[in-house]
């Protein structure tokens, strides 16, 4: 599938890209891995999207999205007294 002559791999990517890029820029730290873990499961999502699939990629980028979510769950979590 192409929008505008460029793959839809292509724009997910770019999507994931800008989603990492973005995240870095947060000073917050809940907004950096909140935005961070939607830039890796783009990229997650990049991986299995592309004609040969990538390994690395896929499996490095879920292993940093369930990590932001760890961080992400235990940073909601109310602290006990």
């Amino acid at each position: 599938m192409e929008l505008g002559n460029v793959a839809m791999a292509e724009w997910v990517g770019y999507a994931a890209s800008a989603g990492i890029l973005v995240s870095f820029l947060m000073q917050d730290i809940l907004k950096l891995r909140l935005i961070n873990a939607v830039g890796c499961l783009l990229f997650t999502i990049y991986g299995f999207l592309l004609a040969d699939p990538s390994v690395p990629v896929i499996v490095t980028n879920f292993t940093i999205f369930i990590v932001n979510l760890y961080f992400i769950y235990r940073m909601r979590k109310p602290k006990a007294r």
